[in-house]
């Protein structure tokens, strides 16, 4: 299960589970880690995948599609995102390993994202899933991702190797496998000390509309559910 520490002023969420799905036992954890964060002003947060995986994103074996708590849970899954969007302190994503689906969208929430740069993809596969993206989701995309990249993105649910990750600014800079953690740790560290306040309301002001989705009511998924 994910483990939280801190280090001059640096949270660590190491998110430390085998595919880091979105289990309701894992998103209690992590809901728990970014309250602990929520707690320290003025600090910053680096989240860490560990092994071949950043995050594969929701768990539908657990609650598949058209399920009858399949709105609920994609409704919690998504007000995490929004958590991470608008979280008062800076963030940085370690994707060191494969981020797919909701777990790419988890790694595009953060403020930056370094990445391995010899293995791991970070891949949307929602249209080879029959699983249209909800309005949140969506805006989210919107808000982060260029017209280019989402259209690279969601159209095809190709998978992109870290340099192609980089030219579609998917992610912010790349790293050797042994030194992700390092860059991404220095690079928060580089940002801690802001006034939280002042940052939460940037952060808002900047994806306003993807807040407004987010965690709402589910939109357009197979089966009628909502």
């Amino acid at each position: 299960m994910p483990q939280l520490a801190k280090r001059d002023g640096v949270w660590a969420l190491n998110l430390d589970d085998d595919q880091n799905q979105f289990t309701d036992g894992w998103l209690t954890v992590v809901e728990a880690a970014l309250s602990r964060v929520e707690a320290e002003p003025g600090s910053a947060l680096v989240t860490l995948g560990t092994g071949k995986f950043f995050s594969t994103g929701l768990a539908l074996e657990a609650t598949p599609l058209g399920s009858a708590g399949f709105a609920a849970y994609i409704a919690r899954a998504e007000t995490l995102l929004a958590r991470v969007l608008t979280l008062p302190v800076p963030t940085v994503a370690a994707v060191t390993g494969h981020a797919f689906g909701a777990g790419a969208m988890f790694a595009l929430a953060h403020d930056y994202r370094v990445m391995r740069e010899d293995k791991g993809y970070i891949c949307l596969p929602e249209v080879d899933l029959g699983m249209p993206f909800t309005t949140g989701m969506h805006a989210l995309l919107a808000a982060k991702l260029t017209p280019r990249a989402r259209t690279a993105a969601m159209i095809s649910g190709r998978r992109f190797g870290a340099q192609e990750a980089l030219g579609f600014e998917l992610v912010d800079s790349t790293a050797p496998e042994d030194s992700v953690a390092a860059v991404a740790l220095e690079l928060a560290g580089k940002l801690v000390g802001k006034d939280p306040a002042t940052l939460m309301a940037i952060k808002t002001g900047l994806y306003a509309e993807a807040l407004q989705s987010l965690g709402n009511p589910v939109e357009h998924i197979p089966g009628g559910v909502r």
